[in-house]
């Protein structure tokens, strides 16, 4: 359906796509926003308020970030949800009176269906009730179903970043996790259905604060697409926390809890994700400069570091630990904002102060609530269960606990009353912005029995319509060419599972023939999805379910392998390996497993060799429906993410491998014919992944890498076995060329150089020097800077170049008595690189800077030439 890209790929693909069209791309704003009237930075919008409200002129038409945000109005929901979170990041192309709706609208829907890949049918968008403009693009100029946008009211669809502000109608493009229910009643409130990831505002007026509207000045774009969202849908994860963007914080939490995440209970998943969660944010705001106090940004910061601490002490983490958390937060962060590595000893420092206090907070909160039960003789009161939960940190569901110990109830509903003063509170002091809304799960079908499934034994079946469905409707009949789900009352179709695709294969009847290309459970019915290639298809009728054989022993090979490659890896390399993920299909395998360190090209090797020997050494399946008590001392291992009942089907390869599994096999490993891995690679802190292929699915790899091997043997007129050679020849006369390309570089800028010693001017006992030199690259600018400072003996040296289209390269070189004088060249050459929207430092002696805007470099130099002259003559 679509490629699976991390979260650095999608931030990176998404910013790319505005800069090709002409977006400036501009850094995150720190968490702790310029705008007064709120605590934290809650948008993508917010650095860019002062250009909305016309207080300030843009620098540029249109740019486009990725900006770190925090909220914590929502913060009960953390961890409860797919979605909810405290700190998030928000993709963001913005227009400052230059394009409007149209073509807003157009890169939204390219970006989201070329770039990203979603397919088109996938998708549905809602407007604004009133804005009859969106809503005629959406149909006449992208061509989306009039059915498939949908007008809300101004709660959903008319964006305001809080009480006052900018303001306008927007337009939300929402992706459809189960398309099979139709278009008849699309319900966007339903989140189990839809989630909202691309939010179009299309900011037009300022609101005052008795709510009246008035335009702004231009018409402006704000858009903000969640990366967190974006990751769950590509990366085809059930919520947003198992992406790679969280869950390496949570395995972290989970390692050092001695928890299996994929094992644990809800509310231990809940824990788990509110540290995955907190960890994030506060990691951030630390290195944003927020320290821990009981007011203000500092307090919500305290907040979250707390409720860290307690939900260690849910899941039994003794002691402190944040500061290991927060390293895997680190390394994630990292790449995308380098300063978090930077100020890492602040951030624990910070992280181990505030826990060893909380700590012992929670000791004296406990006392408390022992006074509490001694003092009172039936039920805690609301609001002393409150201040257990909001200044010690007990959550309500222990005090109860408890409480109950001794007798005792709770009085939620003054808890509750006490936690929504809380929340008006929160209301009050922050901005909202709400991405999406709620719903219930509409059901595919009702008083259908169960489907009986013949899979394991039959290949095809005689069975009985009991359910069709056209475009999500509950249908009688239906017409060749018409796409239709059907629940048969027994299959032989395997229903995707387990990791395992759906079977392909047909239904045929009298004059009726159904091409089933997938087919899913839902609830204990099979649902198979196809088209009707002839005749009319009945409720009712009677039809041969036949499956594609030669898929399903693709599948059958493929999946087998799997469970022969899990335990030649407990065998070969660690028997604590676990599976962490699986994909099964026609045409390869995917096993993911953990791991702390990568596989050594030796040790991938004889993984093959050793499932390949078993699969020569014919090993007979046993099959078995066993109670789950009795397989699991027999030490089947449960395969990933399933749940099991109390009879449980057992798969032998005695001597082999035993697992818990409700996939279709092979009879004998013999039928899996090879086996071939294709790669080894990590996925996620601690997790690592083996693409592979096995029986006949290998003589397809095996075609393309041969048709490849041809093919350079015919561009490079060398036998395959010469290849290698080859190209390492070409790669060494690369080097040697790009080696002297180089040196001519350097020579190039060590001649344009000597010619700029004739402007060096005096200053008192020092020379100075500021100067441009064209088309040279950062390396060579150093070594001219060096070069000249040392010809020019006591000397302050100042160079700038713009190797590339924006792209600023800058250098400054300081002799020793002028470092003495108080001059500093890293301090000095990052402040003036920040003119030119950059920045950059160094030794004292000699430092590089960089920026992105060469308008502003002459003005940068100016600057640059007027401070070094007035301090060097202080000095002289």
């Amino acid at each position: 359906m679509f490629t699976p890209l991390s979260g650095t790929q999608i931030r990176q693909k998404f910013l790319d796509f505005y800069a090709a069209r002409g977006h400036q791309i501009l850094p995150s704003a720190s968490l702790v926003p310029e705008d007064p009237t709120v605590l934290l930075t809650i948008a993508g919008m917010l650095p860019f308020k002062p250009i909305f409200l016309g207080q300030r002129s843009p620098e540029f038409p249109r740019a486009t970030t990725s900006q770190k945000c925090i909220r914590t109005n929502d913060i009960e929901n953390v961890g409860r949800t797919a979605r909810h979170h405290t700190f998030f990041e928000m993709l963001g192309n913005f227009s400052f009176g230059d394009y409007f709706k149209e073509q807003a609208i157009a890169w939204a829907w390219e970006l989201a269906t070329e770039v990203f890949g979603l397919p088109p049918e996938r998708l549905v968008v809602s407007v604004f009730e009133e804005d009859d403009e969106a809503f005629a693009l959406w149909r006449d100029k992208i061509g989306i179903p009039a059915h498939r946008i949908q007008r809300m009211g101004e709660k959903d669809n008319f964006w305001v970043s809080g009480p006052t502000g900018p303001c306008g109608p927007c337009s939300e493009i929402y992706y459809d996790f189960h398309p099979e229910k139709g278009d008849a009643h699309i319900d966007l409130e339903d989140d189990t259905r839809f989630i909202e990831f691309y939010n179009l505002v299309f900011m037009q007026y300022n609101r005052d604060a008795e709510g009246k509207l008035t335009p702004l000045q231009n018409q402006n774009i704000d858009t903000g697409l969640g990366l967190e969202r974006m990751a769950q849908i590509l990366q085809q994860v059930p919520n947003n926390y198992e992406t790679d963007l969280i869950f390496p914080i949570i395995q972290a939490a989970a390692e050092i809890a001695g928890i299996d995440y994929a094992q644990a209970d809800e509310s231990t998943k809940v824990s788990l994700k509110v540290i995955g969660d907190h960890v994030r944010s506060v990691v951030h705001m630390i290195t944003d400069g927020i320290t821990a106090s009981n007011i203000g940004r500092g307090y919500v910061l305290r907040r979250l570091i707390r409720r860290v601490v307690r939900h260690g002490r849910l899941i039994g983490i003794e002691g402190e630990f944040t500061t290991r958390v927060a390293e895997a937060a680190i390394a994630l962060a990292e790449a995308a904002y380098p300063n978090v590595r930077l100020k890492e000893n602040s951030i624990k420092a910070e992280l181990q102060r505030e826990e060893a206090q909380f700590l012992k907070t929670l000791d004296r909160g406990e006392k408390l609530l022992a006074e509490i039960l001694e003092r009172e003789k039936t039920q805690v009161s609301g609001p002393d269960a409150f201040k257990l939960y909001d200044t010690y940190g007990f959550p309500v569901e222990l005090t109860q606990e408890i409480a109950e110990e001794k007798n005792l109830t709770v009085d939620l509903e003054g808890f509750e009353a006490e936690m929504e003063k809380q929340r008006d509170r929160s209301r009050e002091a922050h901005e909202t912005i709400d991405l999406t809304v709620q719903g219930s799960l509409d059901t595919l079908a009702e008083h259908v029995h169960a489907t009986e499934f013949l899979g394991y034994v039959e290949r095809s079946a005689t069975a009985q319509v009991a359910v069709l469905l056209v475009d999500g409707k509950s249908a009688e009949a239906a017409e060749a060419g018409t796409e239709v789900q059907i629940i048969l009352d027994k299959t032989p179709f395997y229903a995707e599972s387990g990791g395992q695709v759906g079977d392909r294969g047909y239904l045929s009847g009298d004059a009726v023939l159904v091409r089933v290309h997938d087919v899913k459970k839902e609830s204990d019915f099979f649902v198979h999805f196809g088209r009707i290639e002839r005749g009319t298809l009945q409720v009712g009728g009677t039809v041969t379910a036949q499956i594609d054989q030669a898929c399903r022993r693709r599948a059958q090979a493929n999946h087998s392998a799997t469970h022969l490659l899990q335990a030649a890896l407990r065998k070969l390399v660690d028997d604590s390996i676990s599976q962490a993920g699986s994909l099964v299909a026609f045409d390869r395998l995917r096993f993911d497993f953990n791991c702390p360190r990568p596989l050594t090209s030796e040790e991938v090797q004889q993984v093959e060799e050793q499932v390949n020997l078993w699969v020569a050494e014919a090993h007979t399946a046993q099959i078995e429906v066993v109670p789950i008590a009795e397989a699991k001392a027999k030490g089947a291992i449960a395969m990933f993410g399933e749940k099991y009942g109390d009879q449980v089907r057992v798969l032998d390869f005695p001597g082999v491998s035993m697992e818990l599994c409700g996939g279709t096999h092979v009879s004998n490993t013999a039928e899996i014919g090879v086996f071939k891995i294709i790669s080894e690679t990590g996925v996620a802190s601690g997790v690592r992944r083996i693409e592979a292929v096995a029986g006949p699915s290998v003589l397809d790899y095996l075609n393309v890498r041969d048709r490849v091997v041809r093919d350079l043997s015919d561009r490079f007129k060398a036998k395959p076995e010469e290849l290698t050679d080859r190209v390492t020849s070409l790669q060494n006369e690369l080097k040697n060329t790009q080696k002297q390309l180089e040196t001519a570089k350097a020579e190039l800028a060590l001649a344009k150089s000597d010619q700029l010693l004739g402007q060096a001017e005096s200053v008192g006992t020092f020379k100075l020097l500021v100067a441009q030199l064209e088309g040279v690259d950062p390396e060579s600018l150093k070594t001219a800077a060096e070069r000249l400072a040392q010809k020019l003996g006591e000397s302050a040296v100042v160079l700038a170049s713009v190797p590339e289209p924006d792209k600023i390269s800058l250098v400054a070189a300081f002799s020793p008595a002028v470092v003495k004088s108080g001059l500093q060249a890293g301090k000095f050459i990052g402040a003036i690189a920040k003119l030119c929207g950059g920045g950059g430092g160094g030794r004292p002696n000699l430092a590089q800077a960089g920026g992105r805007d060469a308008s502003k470099l002459p003005e940068a130099l100016a600057e640059s030439r007027e401070q070094l002259h007035r301090s060097l003559s202080n000095a002289s």
